[in-house]
Order: structure tokens, then sequence, then C-alpha cells
């Protein structure tokens, strides 16, 4: 009956403190955890043990700046920064993969049976891992859920997740039988956020990964080896000619790189590319310069203009 208390005190843990508080003094100093219980934070937990009190346990938390991800942010529209067009992608950038802070963790393990180019005449932006229906596909970085949506508003992509990182990249996990995580969700690297399914457009249950760069994809085994189940290397540098569908990586030799080398950072870009934004409806200069981190008078020598200047629907405005 005492246990039943605990349990019941426990539940109500997520909705309200005011019935109880936690237990710091237990009776039995070496007293065993009987049981480990979720709270409405997935972060944290509540251990309970044997002489009835309990005590939370804090998870890791991903450091993420949840606010610096919010440029072209939009949980409806599947691929973001659709008014970026290639041809305004900064010339290279180069992207820390991993770190001390953020981890990497292979989103299925298997072998590669499609790969990222073209197929049948359309482009394949993805790769395709088989797997059995029900497997687990973990998040591959620490990030935030954009896109958690089902079938019937994914077109071929079947139920999909679309998590943002930290470094900049987006990744897609599609043909899902069931997807565990919601939009707006903090996710951890190694986190299960979906089943292995064959919904969607697909011949049969597997991973489709895909990675992407402002909306631009390239090929996924530019950053992992599904071979040895793990990351190339702990940094990547994306050029502009990788958003080739024939761009692939086991043929170095169709997109070659610059002479030049950008300097590495988190999301650094070099400095000689052009990028543009396409006026929307509320915008103003502020909010542009903030989601672009930089700042209006930057912006109006840019592009000529005064900070009294009328921002006009429709028109392109220059932002690095």
């Amino acid at each position: 009956m005492k246990r039943f208390h605990i349990l019941l005190l426990v539940l109500l843990l997520g909705t309200t403190t005011a019935f109880a508080q936690e237990s710091n003094d237990r009776e039995t100093p070496d007293a065993v955890a009987i049981d480990t219980l979720c709270t409405a934070d997935k972060f944290k937990k509540v251990i309970l043990f044997d002489d009835y009190t309990w005590e939370y346990l804090e998870l890791e938390r991903p450091d993420i700046d949840e606010e610096s991800l919010m440029a072209n942010w939009d949980t409806e529209a599947i691929h973001a920064y659709k008014e970026i067009d290639v041809s305004a992608m900064p010339d290279s950038v180069t992207l820390i993969l991993r770190d001390s802070t953020h981890k990497f963790c292979m989103p299925a393990k298997g072998y590669v049976i499609s790969r990222y180019g073209w197929r049948h005449k359309r482009p394949h932006r993805g790769i395709d891992i088989p797997q059995h229906i029900g497997d687990s596909i973990h998040s591959a970085f620490d990030g935030i859920v954009r896109i958690s949506e089902g079938s019937s508003n994914t077109g071929g992509y079947g139920n999909l997740v679309i998590v943002r990182h930290p470094n900049g990249l987006e990744t897609y996990y599609a043909h899902l039988s069931k997807i565990l995580v919601k939009e707006n969700e903090v996710v951890s690297a190694g986190e299960v956020i979906g089943l292995a399914g064959s919904t969607g457009r697909s011949t049969g249950p597997h991973l489709h990964f895909e990675t992407r760069y402002m909306g631009k994809a390239f090929d996924p085994e530019r950053v992992v080896d599904v071979t040895n189940n793990c990351l190339r290397t702990d940094t990547v540098t994306i050029y502009k000619q990788y958003y080739n569908p024939a761009s692939q990586y086991s043929n170095r030799a169709v997109a070659v790189q610059p002479s030049s080398t950008p300097t590495q950072s988190h999301a650094s870009t070099s400095t000689s590319s052009k990028v543009y934004y396409t006026i929307r409806k509320g915008d103003n200069l502020g909010k542009i310069a903030k989601k672009y981190h930089t700042t209006i008078s930057k912006l109006c020598k840019l592009n000529h203009i005064k900070e009294t200047t009328i921002l006009q629907i429709g028109r392109k405005l220059r932002v690095r």
C-alpha cells in the first residue's frame, strides 16, 4: 500500500509540485533503486527507492541555442530556404559535426542499397539503408525537430521527421512506420525518433536519409560512413558543386574543390559569396538583420538603401 502511495505521488509530479517534496534524507542511506519513472520533462526522471523515498535524476540536455536555429523555421513546408537559389549559396561552408559538446550517432545500421544521385531519370537526394519494420531510427546529431509529419502531407517521403542541428545542417528520416517525436522538440544525438517502415513511395522497409544545408541536399556519404557505422570526419567542407545530384561522394571528380580553403568555424561561409533574401509580409530590416546575424547599416550599404526605405514584398534583398 505504501508503494502505491509513492507511485501516485510521482504521477502527480508531472502536473503539480504542491503535494510532495523530494526526499533528500532517506531512512536508509544505501537504499536500492527499484523503479524509474518519466515526468513531463523527458530530460528529468524520478527514481524510486526501496525505503519509500524518491529523488530526481537530471539527464544530460543538449547544449543548443534554440533561437539561433529559427532562421527560415517552417513546420509546414518540407523544404526550408526555398527563396534561396543554389546560385546564391556560399561557394563553400565548413561545419563542425562533432566536438566535446555535440555527439554523433549512426541513424541506422546496415548498408546502402540506393545512393545519392540520378535514379530512373529523377534525382535521388539521399541514401537508402534497408531495415526491418519497427527497427529503431536515431537522430544523427543533437537538434530540434522542424518537421514531424505523416504520409498524407509529405509526398513520397511517407512518415517523415526532419531535425535541424546547431551547425545549420538538417537531416531527413523518411518512410517511418511510426514517429516518436513532435515538432519543436529538442532531441539528443542517438535518441530514437521513429521506427523504420515502408510508408510513402517505397518498395520495401528502409530508411531514406538525407543531409541538407540551407535546404539544399548533398550526398550524405560525405558525412557518414555507412559501412563502418561512423562519422567520416569531425568537420566537413561543403562546396556549392555538391548540391548537384551528379556530385556523389564515390565520384570525387564531379565536384572539383576550389584551391582556396575557408577558415574553419562552426558555420562559416566564404566572404566572396552573395546571399539574397526575398522580402515577405511582415518583414523589416531589423528582423532580417537578426535572421542573418548582421546589422541594419550593413544591409543598407549592401543594397544602397536607407533605414527608412519601404520594403516591397517580393523584392530580393542582399544579406551577404
